[in-house]
Protein backbone atom coordinates (compact mmCIF):
# COMPACT_ATOMS: atom_id res chain seq x y z
CA UNK A 1 0.00 0.00 0.00
CA UNK A 2 1.41 3.38 -0.96
CA UNK A 3 2.18 5.91 1.77
CA UNK A 4 -1.01 7.62 2.96
CA UNK A 5 -1.62 11.30 2.75
CA UNK A 6 -2.16 13.35 5.89
CA UNK A 7 -5.40 12.24 7.50
CA UNK A 8 -8.30 14.40 8.50
CA UNK A 9 -8.46 14.92 12.24
CA UNK A 10 -11.36 13.35 14.13
CA UNK A 11 -11.60 16.56 16.11
CA UNK A 12 -12.65 18.37 12.94
CA UNK A 13 -15.95 16.48 12.97
CA UNK A 14 -18.53 15.59 15.57
CA UNK A 15 -20.60 12.46 15.80
CA UNK A 16 -24.01 12.49 14.21
CA UNK A 17 -27.05 12.26 16.44
CA UNK A 18 -30.11 11.06 14.57
CA UNK A 19 -32.78 13.44 15.77
CA UNK A 20 -36.27 12.17 16.62
CA UNK A 21 -37.72 14.37 13.87
CA UNK A 22 -36.18 11.95 11.34
CA UNK A 23 -36.00 8.57 13.04
CA UNK A 24 -39.33 8.54 14.85
CA UNK A 25 -41.41 9.54 11.80
CA UNK A 26 -39.59 6.91 9.71
CA UNK A 27 -40.35 4.14 12.19
CA UNK A 28 -43.88 5.47 12.74
CA UNK A 29 -44.67 5.63 9.03
CA UNK A 30 -43.15 2.20 8.57
CA UNK A 31 -45.18 0.68 11.37
CA UNK A 32 -48.43 2.18 10.07
CA UNK A 33 -47.66 1.00 6.55
CA UNK A 34 -46.89 -2.54 7.67
CA UNK A 35 -49.99 -2.73 9.86
CA UNK A 36 -52.19 -1.51 7.02
CA UNK A 37 -50.66 -4.00 4.59
CA UNK A 38 -51.01 -6.91 6.99
CA UNK A 39 -54.59 -5.84 7.69
CA UNK A 40 -55.22 -5.84 3.95
CA UNK A 41 -53.82 -9.35 3.76
CA UNK A 42 -55.47 -10.97 6.77
CA UNK A 43 -58.70 -8.99 7.07
CA UNK A 44 -59.80 -8.66 3.44
CA UNK A 45 -60.20 -10.80 0.37
CA UNK A 46 -57.24 -9.10 -1.30
CA UNK A 47 -54.62 -11.61 -0.20
CA UNK A 48 -53.10 -11.77 -3.68
CA UNK A 49 -52.83 -8.01 -4.02
CA UNK A 50 -51.41 -7.52 -0.52
CA UNK A 51 -48.85 -10.31 -0.83
CA UNK A 52 -47.58 -9.17 -4.22
CA UNK A 53 -47.45 -5.56 -3.01
CA UNK A 54 -45.37 -6.62 -0.02
CA UNK A 55 -43.02 -8.61 -2.25
CA UNK A 56 -42.44 -5.60 -4.50
CA UNK A 57 -41.65 -3.38 -1.52
CA UNK A 58 -39.39 -5.98 0.05
CA UNK A 59 -37.24 -6.63 -3.03
CA UNK A 60 -37.09 -2.89 -3.75
CA UNK A 61 -35.63 -1.85 -0.41
CA UNK A 62 -33.56 -4.95 0.25
CA UNK A 63 -32.08 -4.73 -3.25
CA UNK A 64 -30.82 -1.22 -2.49
CA UNK A 65 -29.30 -2.31 0.82
CA UNK A 66 -27.47 -5.29 -0.70
CA UNK A 67 -26.37 -3.15 -3.66
CA UNK A 68 -24.72 -0.75 -1.21
CA UNK A 69 -22.96 -3.70 0.39
CA UNK A 70 -21.65 -4.90 -2.96
CA UNK A 71 -20.67 -1.33 -3.78
CA UNK A 72 -18.55 -1.05 -0.62
CA UNK A 73 -16.83 -4.36 -1.40
CA UNK A 74 -16.16 -3.35 -5.01
CA UNK A 75 -14.62 -0.03 -4.08
CA UNK A 76 -12.41 -1.63 -1.42
CA UNK A 77 -11.31 -4.17 -4.02
CA UNK A 78 -10.53 -1.41 -6.52
CA UNK A 79 -8.77 0.62 -3.79
CA UNK A 80 -10.79 3.64 -4.86
CA UNK A 81 -10.05 6.78 -2.88
CA UNK A 82 -12.31 9.46 -4.32
CA UNK A 83 -15.47 8.13 -2.67
CA UNK A 84 -14.11 7.54 0.82
CA UNK A 85 -15.99 10.66 1.90
CA UNK A 86 -19.20 8.92 0.77
CA UNK A 87 -18.39 5.47 2.13
CA UNK A 88 -19.96 5.76 5.57
CA UNK A 89 -23.41 6.31 4.06
CA UNK A 90 -22.96 3.18 1.96
CA UNK A 91 -21.81 1.19 5.00
CA UNK A 92 -24.77 2.39 7.05
CA UNK A 93 -27.27 1.48 4.34
CA UNK A 94 -25.67 -1.95 4.02
CA UNK A 95 -25.86 -2.38 7.80
CA UNK A 96 -29.66 -2.30 7.56
CA UNK A 97 -29.63 -5.87 6.16
CA UNK A 98 -30.46 -7.46 9.56
CA UNK A 99 -33.81 -5.65 9.79
CA UNK A 100 -34.84 -7.33 6.54
CA UNK A 101 -34.60 -10.68 8.29
CA UNK A 102 -37.52 -9.51 10.44
CA UNK A 103 -39.30 -7.97 7.46
CA UNK A 104 -38.96 -11.29 5.64
CA UNK A 105 -41.20 -13.06 8.17
CA UNK A 106 -44.50 -11.64 6.79
CA UNK A 107 -43.39 -12.81 3.36
CA UNK A 108 -43.10 -16.36 4.67
CA UNK A 109 -46.72 -16.15 5.81
CA UNK A 110 -47.77 -15.12 2.31
CA UNK A 111 -45.99 -17.85 0.35
CA UNK A 112 -49.15 -19.74 -0.63
CA UNK A 113 -50.52 -16.60 -2.25
CA UNK A 114 -47.34 -15.87 -4.19
CA UNK A 115 -45.81 -19.06 -5.52
CA UNK A 116 -47.60 -21.87 -7.38
CA UNK A 117 -44.93 -24.37 -6.33
CA UNK A 118 -45.51 -23.82 -2.60
CA UNK A 119 -47.44 -26.70 -0.96
CA UNK A 120 -51.11 -25.87 -0.56
CA UNK A 121 -50.96 -22.89 -2.92
CA UNK A 122 -54.26 -22.21 -4.64
CA UNK A 123 -52.21 -20.86 -7.56
CA UNK A 124 -51.30 -24.46 -8.41
CA UNK A 125 -54.84 -24.86 -9.77
CA UNK A 126 -53.82 -22.59 -12.65
CA UNK A 127 -51.13 -25.01 -13.79
CA UNK A 128 -52.19 -28.09 -15.70
CA UNK A 129 -50.97 -31.16 -17.51
CA UNK A 130 -47.35 -31.34 -18.53
CA UNK A 131 -46.54 -28.25 -16.44
CA UNK A 132 -47.50 -30.05 -13.23
CA UNK A 133 -45.31 -32.99 -14.21
CA UNK A 134 -42.46 -30.64 -15.02
CA UNK A 135 -42.73 -28.94 -11.63
CA UNK A 136 -43.06 -32.21 -9.75
CA UNK A 137 -40.18 -34.08 -11.34
CA UNK A 138 -37.72 -31.51 -12.65
CA UNK A 139 -37.94 -28.54 -10.30
CA UNK A 140 -39.10 -30.00 -7.02
CA UNK A 141 -35.53 -30.63 -5.94
CA UNK A 142 -34.96 -26.87 -5.92
CA UNK A 143 -38.44 -25.43 -5.43
CA UNK A 144 -39.43 -26.99 -2.14
CA UNK A 145 -39.91 -25.39 1.30
CA UNK A 146 -37.02 -27.13 3.06
CA UNK A 147 -34.38 -26.12 0.54
CA UNK A 148 -36.00 -22.69 0.22
CA UNK A 149 -35.61 -22.04 3.96
CA UNK A 150 -32.01 -23.25 3.83
CA UNK A 151 -31.16 -20.86 1.01
CA UNK A 152 -32.67 -17.89 2.84
CA UNK A 153 -30.45 -18.61 5.83
CA UNK A 154 -27.43 -18.60 3.53
CA UNK A 155 -28.45 -15.35 1.82
CA UNK A 156 -29.10 -13.34 4.93
CA UNK A 157 -26.18 -14.92 6.77
CA UNK A 158 -23.70 -13.89 4.06
CA UNK A 159 -25.10 -10.38 3.74
CA UNK A 160 -25.26 -9.76 7.50
CA UNK A 161 -21.76 -11.11 8.12
CA UNK A 162 -20.04 -9.21 5.30
CA UNK A 163 -21.79 -5.93 6.15
CA UNK A 164 -20.93 -6.32 9.84
CA UNK A 165 -17.32 -7.27 9.15
CA UNK A 166 -16.55 -4.35 6.83
CA UNK A 167 -18.44 -1.76 8.87
CA UNK A 168 -16.94 -2.89 12.19
CA UNK A 169 -13.42 -2.44 10.83
CA UNK A 170 -14.34 0.97 9.45
CA UNK A 171 -15.87 2.13 12.75
CA UNK A 172 -12.93 0.80 14.72
CA UNK A 173 -10.60 2.84 12.52
CA UNK A 174 -12.52 5.96 13.54
CA UNK A 175 -11.28 5.34 17.08
CA UNK A 176 -7.80 3.90 16.58
CA UNK A 177 -6.67 5.12 13.17
CA UNK A 178 -4.92 1.79 12.53
CA UNK A 179 -3.66 1.56 8.96
CA UNK A 180 -3.89 -2.22 9.12
CA UNK A 181 -7.70 -1.95 9.19
CA UNK A 182 -7.67 -0.48 5.69
CA UNK A 183 -5.51 -3.39 4.55
CA UNK A 184 -7.93 -5.87 6.13
CA UNK A 185 -10.92 -4.35 4.34
CA UNK A 186 -9.11 -4.40 1.01
CA UNK A 187 -8.08 -8.02 1.46
CA UNK A 188 -11.46 -9.22 2.70
CA UNK A 189 -13.59 -7.58 0.00
CA UNK A 190 -12.36 -9.47 -3.09
CA UNK A 191 -13.06 -12.80 -1.38
CA UNK A 192 -16.53 -11.65 -0.32
CA UNK A 193 -17.64 -10.44 -3.75
CA UNK A 194 -18.29 -13.87 -5.34
CA UNK A 195 -20.50 -14.83 -2.40
CA UNK A 196 -22.40 -11.55 -2.60
CA UNK A 197 -22.90 -11.96 -6.35
CA UNK A 198 -24.14 -15.55 -6.04
CA UNK A 199 -26.49 -14.83 -3.16
CA UNK A 200 -28.22 -11.84 -4.75
CA UNK A 201 -28.53 -13.83 -8.00
CA UNK A 202 -30.17 -16.84 -6.40
CA UNK A 203 -32.30 -14.62 -4.15
CA UNK A 204 -33.74 -13.01 -7.28
CA UNK A 205 -34.44 -16.49 -8.67
CA UNK A 206 -36.26 -17.47 -5.46
CA UNK A 207 -38.27 -14.32 -4.86
CA UNK A 208 -39.02 -13.06 -8.36
CA UNK A 209 -38.33 -15.59 -11.09
CA UNK A 210 -40.11 -18.44 -9.29
CA UNK A 211 -43.36 -16.46 -9.37
CA UNK A 212 -43.61 -18.10 -12.79
CA UNK A 213 -41.74 -21.33 -12.04
CA UNK A 214 -41.61 -22.63 -15.61
CA UNK A 215 -39.81 -19.49 -16.81
CA UNK A 216 -36.03 -19.48 -16.50
CA UNK A 217 -33.35 -16.93 -17.30
CA UNK A 218 -29.76 -17.17 -16.13
CA UNK A 219 -29.33 -13.43 -16.71
CA UNK A 220 -32.26 -12.50 -14.46
CA UNK A 221 -30.05 -12.03 -11.39
CA UNK A 222 -27.95 -9.49 -13.28
CA UNK A 223 -31.13 -7.66 -14.33
CA UNK A 224 -32.27 -7.36 -10.71
CA UNK A 225 -28.77 -6.38 -9.59
CA UNK A 226 -28.46 -3.72 -12.30
CA UNK A 227 -31.71 -2.03 -11.27
CA UNK A 228 -30.84 -2.19 -7.58
CA UNK A 229 -27.34 -0.85 -8.16
CA UNK A 230 -28.71 2.08 -10.15
CA UNK A 231 -31.21 2.77 -7.36
CA UNK A 232 -28.43 2.66 -4.76
CA UNK A 233 -26.44 5.34 -6.57
CA UNK A 234 -29.60 7.43 -6.73
CA UNK A 235 -30.17 7.04 -2.98
CA UNK A 236 -26.55 7.98 -2.32
CA UNK A 237 -26.97 11.12 -4.44
CA UNK A 238 -30.18 12.19 -2.69
CA UNK A 239 -28.77 11.57 0.79
CA UNK A 240 -25.52 13.41 0.02
CA UNK A 241 -27.34 16.44 -1.36
CA UNK A 242 -29.45 16.64 1.79
CA UNK A 243 -26.70 15.81 4.30
CA UNK A 244 -25.96 19.47 4.96
CA UNK A 245 -25.39 21.12 8.31
CA UNK A 246 -23.43 20.48 11.47
CA UNK A 247 -21.73 17.09 11.76
CA UNK A 248 -22.94 15.98 8.31
CA UNK A 249 -20.62 15.01 5.49
CA UNK A 250 -22.53 16.66 2.65
CA UNK A 251 -20.94 20.03 3.26
CA UNK A 252 -17.45 18.70 2.44
CA UNK A 253 -18.48 16.78 -0.71
CA UNK A 254 -17.23 18.53 -3.86
CA UNK A 255 -18.89 18.97 -7.23
CA UNK A 256 -16.34 16.50 -8.58
CA UNK A 257 -17.88 13.80 -6.37
CA UNK A 258 -21.36 14.61 -7.67
CA UNK A 259 -20.06 14.53 -11.21
CA UNK A 260 -18.82 10.98 -10.60
CA UNK A 261 -22.12 9.96 -9.06
CA UNK A 262 -23.93 11.32 -12.09
CA UNK A 263 -21.63 9.39 -14.41
CA UNK A 264 -22.27 6.20 -12.46
CA UNK A 265 -26.03 6.80 -12.69
CA UNK A 266 -25.64 7.23 -16.44
CA UNK A 267 -23.51 4.09 -16.73
CA UNK A 268 -25.96 1.89 -14.83
CA UNK A 269 -28.93 3.32 -16.69
CA UNK A 270 -27.27 2.06 -19.85
CA UNK A 271 -26.22 -1.21 -18.18
CA UNK A 272 -29.78 -1.90 -17.01
CA UNK A 273 -31.07 -1.35 -20.56
CA UNK A 274 -28.33 -3.56 -22.01
CA UNK A 275 -29.15 -6.44 -19.67
CA UNK A 276 -32.91 -5.99 -20.16
CA UNK A 277 -32.58 -6.13 -23.93
CA UNK A 278 -30.09 -9.03 -23.80
CA UNK A 279 -32.48 -11.09 -21.69
CA UNK A 280 -35.41 -10.30 -23.96
CA UNK A 281 -33.45 -11.08 -27.12
CA UNK A 282 -32.16 -14.42 -25.88
CA UNK A 283 -35.55 -15.59 -24.65
CA UNK A 284 -37.40 -14.36 -27.72
CA UNK A 285 -34.99 -15.85 -30.27
CA UNK A 286 -34.93 -19.22 -28.51
CA UNK A 287 -38.76 -19.16 -28.45
CA UNK A 288 -38.96 -22.03 -25.97
CA UNK A 289 -42.63 -22.68 -25.05
CA UNK A 290 -41.83 -22.59 -21.34
CA UNK A 291 -40.04 -19.22 -21.52
CA UNK A 292 -41.44 -17.09 -24.35
CA UNK A 293 -44.91 -16.67 -22.75
CA UNK A 294 -43.35 -14.66 -19.91
CA UNK A 295 -42.48 -11.92 -22.40
CA UNK A 296 -45.53 -12.61 -24.54
CA UNK A 297 -47.73 -11.62 -21.61
CA UNK A 298 -45.84 -8.34 -21.17
CA UNK A 299 -45.45 -7.17 -24.76
CA UNK A 300 -48.87 -8.12 -26.11
CA UNK A 301 -52.25 -7.08 -24.79
CA UNK A 302 -52.88 -4.80 -21.79
CA UNK A 303 -49.28 -4.88 -20.53
CA UNK A 304 -47.80 -3.52 -23.80
CA UNK A 305 -48.20 0.20 -22.97
CA UNK A 306 -46.31 -0.21 -19.69
CA UNK A 307 -43.57 -2.23 -21.39
CA UNK A 308 -43.10 0.49 -24.01
CA UNK A 309 -43.23 3.17 -21.32
CA UNK A 310 -40.42 1.47 -19.40
CA UNK A 311 -38.19 1.61 -22.46
CA UNK A 312 -38.68 5.36 -22.76
CA UNK A 313 -38.96 6.29 -19.08
CA UNK A 314 -36.42 3.92 -17.55
CA UNK A 315 -33.80 4.17 -20.28
CA UNK A 316 -34.13 6.83 -22.98
CA UNK A 317 -35.30 9.75 -20.85
CA UNK A 318 -32.80 9.44 -17.95
CA UNK A 319 -30.02 8.42 -20.35
CA UNK A 320 -30.24 11.58 -22.43
CA UNK A 321 -30.81 13.78 -19.38
CA UNK A 322 -27.72 12.37 -17.66
CA UNK A 323 -25.57 12.98 -20.72
CA UNK A 324 -25.48 16.63 -19.69
CA UNK A 325 -22.27 17.54 -17.89
CA UNK A 326 -23.81 20.72 -16.49
CA UNK A 327 -26.62 18.72 -14.87
CA UNK A 328 -24.16 16.42 -13.14
CA UNK A 329 -22.43 19.50 -11.70
CA UNK A 330 -25.68 20.79 -10.17
CA UNK A 331 -26.39 18.58 -7.13
CA UNK A 332 -29.99 19.67 -6.59
CA UNK A 333 -31.00 18.96 -10.17
CA UNK A 334 -29.11 15.68 -10.12
CA UNK A 335 -31.03 14.70 -6.98
CA UNK A 336 -34.33 15.39 -8.77
CA UNK A 337 -33.28 13.01 -11.56
CA UNK A 338 -32.26 10.47 -8.90
CA UNK A 339 -35.70 10.62 -7.26
CA UNK A 340 -37.31 10.13 -10.66
CA UNK A 341 -35.18 7.04 -11.34
CA UNK A 342 -36.04 5.64 -7.91
CA UNK A 343 -39.73 5.99 -8.76
CA UNK A 344 -39.36 4.33 -12.16
CA UNK A 345 -37.36 1.51 -10.55
CA UNK A 346 -40.42 0.74 -8.45
CA UNK A 347 -42.50 0.63 -11.64
CA UNK A 348 -39.99 -1.79 -13.13
CA UNK A 349 -40.40 -4.16 -10.17
CA UNK A 350 -44.17 -3.81 -10.47
CA UNK A 351 -43.79 -4.88 -14.13
CA UNK A 352 -41.84 -7.94 -13.00
CA UNK A 353 -44.19 -9.03 -10.22
CA UNK A 354 -47.76 -7.90 -10.92
CA UNK A 355 -48.38 -9.88 -14.15
CA UNK A 356 -48.00 -13.05 -12.08
CA UNK A 357 -51.11 -11.90 -10.20
CA UNK A 358 -53.36 -10.37 -12.85
CA UNK A 359 -52.09 -12.11 -15.99
CA UNK A 360 -53.78 -11.00 -19.19
CA UNK A 361 -56.13 -8.73 -17.23
CA UNK A 362 -53.37 -6.13 -17.36
CA UNK A 363 -52.08 -3.54 -14.86
CA UNK A 364 -54.21 -2.75 -11.83
CA UNK A 365 -53.71 -0.66 -8.73
CA UNK A 366 -54.28 -1.66 -5.13
CA UNK A 367 -53.82 0.54 -2.08
CA UNK A 368 -51.45 -1.98 -0.46
CA UNK A 369 -48.87 -1.08 -3.11
CA UNK A 370 -48.51 2.25 -1.30
CA UNK A 371 -48.78 0.99 2.28
CA UNK A 372 -46.29 -1.85 1.73
CA UNK A 373 -43.78 0.46 0.06
CA UNK A 374 -44.01 2.99 2.88
CA UNK A 375 -44.02 0.26 5.52
CA UNK A 376 -40.89 -1.59 4.44
CA UNK A 377 -39.18 1.65 3.43
CA UNK A 378 -39.97 3.43 6.68
CA UNK A 379 -38.70 0.62 8.87
CA UNK A 380 -35.50 0.14 6.85
CA UNK A 381 -34.74 3.88 6.72
CA UNK A 382 -35.45 4.24 10.44
CA UNK A 383 -33.14 1.33 11.19
CA UNK A 384 -30.39 2.86 9.07
CA UNK A 385 -30.74 6.18 10.93
CA UNK A 386 -30.51 4.28 14.21
CA UNK A 387 -27.30 2.62 12.99
CA UNK A 388 -25.88 6.07 12.19
CA UNK A 389 -26.47 7.47 15.66
CA UNK A 390 -23.38 8.57 17.57
CA UNK A 391 -21.15 7.74 14.60
CA UNK A 392 -19.10 9.96 12.34
CA UNK A 393 -20.75 10.50 8.97
CA UNK A 394 -17.46 9.96 7.17
CA UNK A 395 -14.43 7.75 7.95
CA UNK A 396 -12.47 10.42 9.79
CA UNK A 397 -9.28 8.37 10.29
CA UNK A 398 -9.14 6.55 7.00
CA UNK A 399 -5.58 7.14 5.74
CA UNK A 400 -6.90 8.48 2.44
CA UNK A 401 -9.76 10.67 3.68
CA UNK A 402 -7.84 13.89 3.05
CA UNK A 403 -7.13 12.78 -0.51
CA UNK A 404 -10.82 12.09 -0.99
CA UNK A 405 -11.78 15.48 0.40
CA UNK A 406 -9.59 17.30 -2.10
CA UNK A 407 -10.47 15.04 -5.02
CA UNK A 408 -10.40 16.70 -8.44
CA UNK A 409 -11.65 15.17 -11.70
CA UNK A 410 -8.68 13.88 -13.71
Amino acid sequence: MSPPVTTARASDYARYTATPKLMVPAFGLGALGLLATLAGYFATDAKGEASHSYLIAFVYWLGISVAFLIMVAIFHTAKAKWLIVLRRTMETAAASVPIFIVLFLPLLAMMKDLYPWWPGSHLANEIHGIEVEHLAHKQHGYLNPTFFYFRQVIYFGVWAFVSWRLRSWSLKQDETGELDLTVKQRRFSPGALPFLALTITFASFDWLMSLTPLWQSTIFGVYYFAGSFLAAFCVLTVVTVNAQGANLYGSVVKLDHFHNLGKLMLAFTAFWAYIAFSQFLLVWIANIPEEAPWYGLRIFGPWRPLSIALFFLHFLLPFFILLSRNLKLQPRKLAVVAVYILAIHAVDLYWLVWPALTGSAGPTFHWTLVTAFLGVGGISVGFALMQARNRFTLPVKDPYIAESLRYVQP
